[in-house]
């Protein structure tokens, strides 16, 4: 094996971040350390969700592949009719392990990890309704998956796992620090948009995470701000002090009304009452903190 070089740097986050996506990428090749435990590996075999986590492992590499794509193709039309993210259908695990275990029945349904008593009653017929015009080569229960799957495809599956975690978290961190040198720079949510590569809803939530971590958004928010009335701002902040910060769809009715304007106007809107939110909320914990 060559030597290579993994991180050239002085950030000793970002360093342990790409050290661990690097270092999944090597156990998921096949390579393993000398030292055992690298990545709590006895934990991953023996833990709660071990049973789980093979289950999870055997459906990924036995996917019936045409049925995934009939419940990706149900799943679409559903979130389309009842105006919900698809992933509050089923996530993509969930229909994989529906499409490897191919249930006949909602007792069936029921012993896959995800799927409760909630989602059986909401789409529990749907589902089977398609998963039983395919046929299956193995039943339920399902406790003889374990033995079907080796230690060293589940342990080749697992690191993929981190190694995709991982990837996410190196990007999540690179991306923050980016955001947090625009705003120290004076750039504004557009530039960022471009910069980061993010929706500026994604924007948004970044901030609001930021603040909860202590850093200061203020620059970018008084930017953004800066077209909105100084009366209209206060109306949005006595909304949030009378009916709280948890949602914000109740303040842009009572600020605006309820035949608001709609499309591009309205998301300029939410995403104002958004930034006074988070002044808002900033303000609350510094009068907590004093008290």
């Amino acid at each position: 094996m060559l030597d290579s070089s993994w991180y050239e740097g002085s950030s000793w986050n970002e360093m342990l971040c790409i050290y661990r996506h690097e270092l999944a990428i090597k156990l998921g090749e096949g390579f393993r350390p000398l030292i055992d435990g690298t990545f709590h590996e006895e934990n991953e075999l023996k833990g709660r969700n071990h049973v789980a986590q093979r289950l999870y492992c055997y459906s990924e590499l036995h996917t019936n592949e045409e049925l995934y794509a009939e419940l990706t193709s149900w799943r679409r039309k559903k979130a389309a009719i009842e105006r919900k993210a698809p992933y509050f259908i089923g996530s993509n695990r969930l229909l994989r392990l529906i499409s490897a275990f191919v249930p006949q029945s909602l007792e069936e349904l029921l012993q896959l990890p995800g799927f409760g008593e909630s989602k059986a009653g909401e789409y529990g017929s749907e589902i089977l309704e398609i998963s039983c015009r395919s046929e299956r080569e193995k039943g339920f229960p399902l406790d003889w998956v374990p033995q079907q799957v080796s230690n060293e495809e589940y342990m080749a599956w697992l690191y993929k796992q981190k190694e995709q975690k991982y990837k996410h978290d190196l990007e999540q961190y690179r991306t923050r620090r980016m955001m947090l040198r625009g705003i120290a720079d004076g750039k504004n949510l557009l530039q960022l948009e471009q910069e980061c590569e993010l929706s500026r809803r994604d924007l948004l939530e970044m901030m609001e995470n930021l603040e909860k971590e202590g850093y200061d958004t203020e620059p970018l928010i008084m930017y953004e701000l800066q077209e909105m009335s100084e009366e209209e701002q206060k109306r949005v902040w006595s909304a949030y002090e009378e009916l709280g910060d948890g949602y914000l769809k109740p303040v842009l009715q009572q600020v605006y009304g309820t035949d608001t304007v709609s499309g591009a106007a309205m998301e300029l809107l939410y995403e104002r009452i958004r930034l006074i939110r988070i002044r808002f909320r900033r303000s609350v914990e510094s009068k907590q903190s004093v008290g």
